[in-house]
């Protein structure tokens, strides 16, 4: 049976796995469901058709699953989708998705979400990501696997940010951020590429370079923009052991519309 605290309130229709913990004075509202091994901290609102999955942490004084901050949502019937073991710290808003998108926000799984982040209607999170405290997310937000966000920053409408980047503190994110690259500042620059945490992460020495590499080619050897991306295409067949990097490099740039950070 499911730990629900006396004060807490599930309302009928709620679906909540028989292991879910709901800590006092939070409610969790219909037709939510939540995932085995979850467990969810006081003063919470869980609301809309909001599906969260197995293993989650949600701390204290969160709202999810709200309606979008969005002038033109007008009670259509959409949705957010958490998968698996997030941690979600104090002080989050996480709101539903659009009909002007597809109509669902969506975080992945092994997030580590820290207090005061908003996530707003129909972003995209991947996994493995790091969304420090006070940043916010704005609507149709892309956010690649293992990204990390440095705190009070701001990512703008429609921003994507690759796989494997890094935004540092208090960064104003108003253009696309290629995977692998650091950012930082307002203007926004960047300011190299994350061998650290490709490091960390198990990268050989050969994809390190390659990326090193693809960073030379767009930020310092004076090339066109065509002409960067024609020689990074070039590396997936140079460099076999980096040709996935340089696809998921050369497929980001391929379709960039708001222009990409320099």
């Amino acid at each position: 049976m499911a730990k629900i605290h006396p004060t807490a309130i599930v309302e009928p229709g709620a679906e909540l796995a028989g292991d879910v913990e709901v800590g006092a004075y939070s409610i969790v509202r219909a037709p939510v469901r939540i995932g085995a091994g979850t467990a969810v901290g006081p003063h919470c609102v869980i609301e809309g058709r909001t599906t969260i999955g197995r293993a989650n942490r949600i701390s204290q004084f969160n709202s999810i699953g709200g309606v979008p901050q969005d002038k033109k949502y007008a009670g259509e019937d959409t949705r957010l989708e958490v998968g698996d073991r997030n941690t979600i710290r104090e002080f989050c808003s996480i709101h539903i998705g659009t009909v002007q998108d597809a109509g669902v926000t969506r975080i992945g799984d092994d997030n580590w979400i820290m207090n005061h982040v908003h996530i707003a209607h129909d972003c995209q999170v991947g996994s493995q990501t790091i969304i420090a405290g006070y940043s916010g997310l704005a609507g149709h937000v892309q956010l690649g696997d293992w990204a990390i966000v440095g705190g009070q920053s701001g990512l703008l409408q429609f921003v994507r940010v690759g796989a494997h980047a890094m935004i540092g503190f208090q960064s104003h994110v108003s253009q696309d951020v290629p995977p692998f690259m650091m950012v930082d500042g307002h203007p926004l620059t960047v300011r190299g590429f994350n061998a650290e945490g490709m490091r960390r992460r198990g990268f050989s020495a050969e994809r390190i370079g390659a990326v090193k590499q693809m960073h030379r080619l767009l930020y310092r050897d004076g090339l066109t923009f065509d002409d960067a991306r024609a020689k990074i295409a070039a590396l997936a067949e140079a460099v076999p052991e980096a040709a996935d990097d340089a696809r998921l490099v050369g497929d980001f740039l391929a379709s960039a519309k708001r222009g990409i950070a320099r």
